[in-house]
Protein backbone atom coordinates (compact mmCIF):
# COMPACT_ATOMS: atom_id res chain seq x y z
CA UNK A 1 0.00 0.00 0.00
CA UNK A 2 1.26 3.42 -0.78
CA UNK A 3 1.91 5.21 2.30
CA UNK A 4 3.55 8.67 0.66
CA UNK A 5 1.92 11.60 2.45
CA UNK A 6 2.35 9.88 6.17
CA UNK A 7 6.54 8.65 4.80
CA UNK A 8 6.91 12.10 3.51
CA UNK A 9 5.53 13.64 6.55
CA UNK A 10 7.15 11.29 9.13
CA UNK A 11 10.83 12.46 7.44
CA UNK A 12 10.39 15.85 7.92
CA UNK A 13 12.29 17.68 10.39
CA UNK A 14 10.08 19.43 13.35
CA UNK A 15 10.72 23.12 13.70
CA UNK A 16 9.91 24.66 16.43
CA UNK A 17 9.96 28.39 16.44
CA UNK A 18 7.99 27.62 12.96
CA UNK A 19 4.71 29.07 14.76
CA UNK A 20 1.07 28.70 13.70
CA UNK A 21 -1.56 30.94 14.31
CA UNK A 22 -5.14 31.41 13.52
CA UNK A 23 -4.90 35.02 12.13
CA UNK A 24 -1.73 33.94 9.74
CA UNK A 25 -2.08 34.43 5.87
CA UNK A 26 -2.29 31.02 4.26
CA UNK A 27 0.97 32.36 2.56
CA UNK A 28 2.42 32.34 5.95
CA UNK A 29 0.94 29.38 6.79
CA UNK A 30 2.03 27.36 4.50
CA UNK A 31 5.63 28.68 4.53
CA UNK A 32 5.72 27.46 8.59
CA UNK A 33 3.70 24.29 8.06
CA UNK A 34 5.62 22.63 4.93
CA UNK A 35 7.92 25.03 2.88
CA UNK A 36 10.42 25.34 6.36
CA UNK A 37 10.25 21.59 7.21
CA UNK A 38 11.09 20.84 3.26
CA UNK A 39 13.86 23.19 2.87
CA UNK A 40 14.92 22.10 6.34
CA UNK A 41 15.29 18.37 5.40
CA UNK A 42 16.74 19.46 1.85
CA UNK A 43 19.68 21.44 2.99
CA UNK A 44 22.25 18.76 2.60
CA UNK A 45 21.12 18.40 -1.14
CA UNK A 46 20.45 22.32 -1.59
CA UNK A 47 24.55 22.70 -0.13
CA UNK A 48 26.03 19.85 -2.74
CA UNK A 49 23.70 21.17 -5.79
CA UNK A 50 25.64 24.44 -4.63
CA UNK A 51 28.68 23.43 -4.73
CA UNK A 52 28.11 21.50 -8.39
CA UNK A 53 27.11 25.05 -9.58
CA UNK A 54 29.93 26.90 -8.07
CA UNK A 55 32.24 24.19 -9.97
CA UNK A 56 30.17 24.33 -13.36
CA UNK A 57 30.52 28.00 -13.27
CA UNK A 58 34.52 28.12 -13.27
CA UNK A 59 34.81 28.58 -8.84
CA UNK A 60 34.58 31.48 -9.01
CA UNK A 61 32.90 31.45 -6.01
CA UNK A 62 35.90 30.88 -4.14
CA UNK A 63 37.49 34.02 -5.19
CA UNK A 64 34.73 36.47 -3.54
CA UNK A 65 34.75 38.43 -0.43
CA UNK A 66 32.00 37.18 1.97
CA UNK A 67 29.27 40.32 0.45
CA UNK A 68 30.20 39.35 -3.37
CA UNK A 69 29.55 35.87 -2.14
CA UNK A 70 26.34 36.78 -0.60
CA UNK A 71 25.43 38.65 -4.16
CA UNK A 72 26.45 35.22 -5.89
CA UNK A 73 23.58 33.03 -3.83
CA UNK A 74 21.18 35.92 -4.08
CA UNK A 75 21.87 36.07 -8.10
CA UNK A 76 21.96 32.43 -8.25
CA UNK A 77 18.55 31.56 -6.78
CA UNK A 78 17.04 34.71 -8.26
CA UNK A 79 18.02 35.09 -11.17
CA UNK A 80 19.47 31.72 -13.03
CA UNK A 81 16.01 30.68 -14.30
CA UNK A 82 17.58 26.96 -14.87
CA UNK A 83 19.35 26.93 -10.92
CA UNK A 84 16.02 28.37 -9.66
CA UNK A 85 13.70 25.76 -11.43
CA UNK A 86 16.08 22.84 -10.10
CA UNK A 87 15.87 24.00 -6.02
CA UNK A 88 12.32 24.47 -6.69
CA UNK A 89 11.76 20.97 -8.32
CA UNK A 90 13.86 19.81 -4.96
CA UNK A 91 11.14 21.12 -2.67
CA UNK A 92 8.03 20.30 -4.69
CA UNK A 93 8.85 16.72 -4.78
CA UNK A 94 8.42 16.52 -1.11
CA UNK A 95 4.89 17.83 -1.34
CA UNK A 96 1.93 15.88 -0.20
CA UNK A 97 -0.58 15.59 -2.98
CA UNK A 98 -2.58 18.24 -0.98
CA UNK A 99 0.20 20.57 -0.37
CA UNK A 100 0.82 20.71 -3.53
CA UNK A 101 -2.80 21.67 -4.73
CA UNK A 102 -2.68 23.93 -1.69
CA UNK A 103 0.86 25.54 -3.49
CA UNK A 104 -0.98 25.19 -7.11
CA UNK A 105 -3.55 27.73 -6.07
CA UNK A 106 -1.13 30.46 -5.33
CA UNK A 107 2.17 29.41 -6.60
CA UNK A 108 3.70 32.38 -7.63
CA UNK A 109 4.18 34.06 -3.85
CA UNK A 110 4.87 30.96 -2.72
CA UNK A 111 7.87 30.34 -4.81
CA UNK A 112 9.21 33.50 -3.84
CA UNK A 113 8.96 32.61 -0.59
CA UNK A 114 10.61 28.97 -1.10
CA UNK A 115 13.78 30.85 -2.82
CA UNK A 116 14.31 33.26 -0.10
CA UNK A 117 14.10 30.32 2.45
CA UNK A 118 16.50 28.02 0.10
CA UNK A 119 18.72 31.55 0.04
CA UNK A 120 18.79 31.97 3.21
CA UNK A 121 19.84 28.28 4.07
CA UNK A 122 22.43 28.39 1.65
CA UNK A 123 23.35 32.17 3.06
CA UNK A 124 24.08 30.51 7.07
CA UNK A 125 25.51 27.70 5.20
CA UNK A 126 28.04 29.10 3.50
CA UNK A 127 30.78 28.12 5.73
CA UNK A 128 30.03 24.55 3.84
CA UNK A 129 30.40 25.76 0.68
CA UNK A 130 34.22 27.11 1.07
CA UNK A 131 36.36 25.45 -1.29
CA UNK A 132 38.03 22.78 1.77
CA UNK A 133 34.29 21.51 2.05
CA UNK A 134 33.98 21.29 -1.58
CA UNK A 135 37.60 19.25 -2.56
Amino acid sequence: MNDRPNDIMRIRPEILSAKIYENMSVGERFQNETLRPIVKLQSPLFIEVFRNYIKKHKNLFYDLSHEEKINYIENAVQKDVKFRNSLKGMVIGQFTIIEYQKYAENSSALNKRMMNLVKERLISNMQLLERYYAD
